[in-house]
């Protein structure tokens, strides 16, 4: 073809793919919809084909197409296939990413750790609801958080250290902060959770900054009182721009990453939010969903490929 054709081609979107299977069928399935909605594929990139199979997708549309009407339209195939469908507008997805932040509980790690320290109180069961209710949504979570703590009155110090360390990370948590700092990316935990287990996971990974709410320690015992101001959903996206600042980093080049409904207002400000493996009502209200199980997914929509990992 003829180089000076190819540089006519206006790409509009990238549609990242990924999946444990990308089958022929998917990809049958794929081209033909987006033919029928008049989107041409103007190349592919093949980004991961060990661990899981993920390939990005040029896409150039004939007319202005909403991005929110390309993803209703590819989102049966994700029910069908298994497979997530990341859609982005080229320019965005070409700018550079610099800072990414995210949320601790069920993202980093694969628990909620008042969840946990309330098993250890004897009120877990009654304490897991009231999470459950928070991260969907249905409760505003400063007045769920303090209910929840309040049920944790006089549990001791020394079970803050035990529940740390059962906690286990999300798949490709290690590989994914590893790969963000060798590619200079500044980090950031910004939790709804407890600065006893933020702080040490910021030691840990050797993160950039941890926001989260302090729990109220006398004769070393919980008091069932959080001291401060409470780290919810609006106080994280004041966080994330405050860090944007101090770092002279823009808006459209932050990632933010999250599963409860708290993180929405930091997932819609930033430059690439991502609900993964969100709850339900997140999963809707969010701009991008994923649902593979490692965090090393979210790299692929950076332009990251497998063997850079």
């Amino acid at each position: 073809m003829d180089p000076k054709i190819i540089k006519l081609v206006q790409t509009d979107y990238i549609l990242t793919c990924i999946g444990p299977k990308i089958s022929p069928q998917f990809l049958e399935k794929l081209t033909a919809l987006l033919l029928e909605k008049k989107i041409t594929i103007c190349g592919s990139r093949t980004v991961a084909e060990i661990t899981i199979d993920c390939i990005a997708f040029s896409l150039m549309s004939e007319a202005t197409v909403p991005p929110t009407y390309l993803v209703e339209i590819l989102a049966s195939l994700r029910e069908i296939f298994g497979v997530d469908l990341v859609l982005q507008d080229a320019d965005d997805y070409a700018s550079q990413k610099k800072l990414v932040v995210m949320d601790l509980d069920s993202t980093l790690v694969q628990a909620e750790g008042i969840d946990e320290l309330a098993k250890e109180a004897g009120v877990g069961e009654k304490v897991a609801q009231i999470t459950q209710r928070a991260m969907n949504g249905e409760m505003v979570f400063s007045d769920a958080l303090r209910e929840r703590v309040h049920l944790l009155k006089g549990l001791p110090v020394e079970i803050l250290q035990k529940v740390y360390e059962r906690i286990i990370f999300t798949p490709g948590a290690i590989e994914f902060i590893s790969t963000l700092r060798k590619k200079n990316y500044k980090t950031a935990l910004l939790s709804g959770g407890f600065d006893c287990f933020a702080n040490r996971y910021k030691e840990n990974l050797n993160l950039d900054y941890a926001f989260s709410n302090r729990l109220e320690i006398k004769n070393n015992r919980l008091t069932g009182e959080v001291l401060g101001e409470i780290v919810d959903g609006q106080k994280k996206a004041f966080y994330m721009e405050e860090i944007a600042r101090a770092e002279g980093i823009e808006l459209n080049q932050i990632v933010a990453i999250g599963d409860g409904a708290n993180d929405l207002p930091m997932i819609k400000k930033a430059g690439l939010g991502i609900a993964f493996n969100a709850k339900p009502a997140v999963r809707v209200a969010a701009p991008h969903m994923i649902t593979q199980r490692s965090l090393t997914g979210i790299l692929y929509l950076l332009g990251i490929a497998e063997d850079e990992i």
